[in-house]
């Protein structure tokens, strides 16, 4: 729980479209429902989830059962180009201790990555799984983006 940052102009482009044609008051409106859509369409879980955007400032709320599941769903959201900020108010049946989070920089790699965390660059897979289906490749991974780095089993 919390307030996570993003790089505001990197990630996902989702919005545009219905929110240019639409009056400024509609906007948040749009905006939440086209990352609602986006949570669906990568088929994270959730039991219950509301999403309410004000400017780059985005609070989720809802439950879950794992504590991976809100991080995704935080992290989905935030690394959509136009959010800024994530506030994480979501409830979480089963809680389990929070993962880390890294934003990668130019340079990066999962390897890399996997070394600085882990001491272990060939545990790369494991960071990859914790993102998926954000991720859908290890070498898909671009400046800005925010990652989950959870603790190793």
């Amino acid at each position: 729980m919390g307030i996570f940052s993003f790089i505001k102009g990197a990630g996902a482009k989702i919005f545009g479209g219905k929110e240019m044609q639409a009056p400024k008051e509609e906007i948040p409106v749009i905006r939440a429902n086209a990352l609602l859509e986006h949570v669906k369409g990568l088929n994270l879980p959730f039991k219950r989830l509301r999403i309410s955007v004000k400017d780059n400032f985005v609070t989720v709320e809802g439950e879950v059962d794992k504590q991976e599941q809100a991080e995704k769903i935080v992290l989905a959201i935030g690394n959509v180009d136009g959010v800024e900020q994530v506030e994480n108010k979501m409830e979480v049946v089963e809680p389990a201790p929070e993962a880390q989070f890294h934003t990668v920089v130019s340079g990066d790699n999962l390897s890399k990555i996997s070394k600085k965390f882990y001491g272990d660059p060939n545990k790369y897979n494991v960071i990859f799984e914790a993102n998926k289906p954000m991720l859908t490749h290890p070498d898909k991974i671009y400046p800005g983006q925010v990652l989950r780095i959870p603790p190793l089993p």
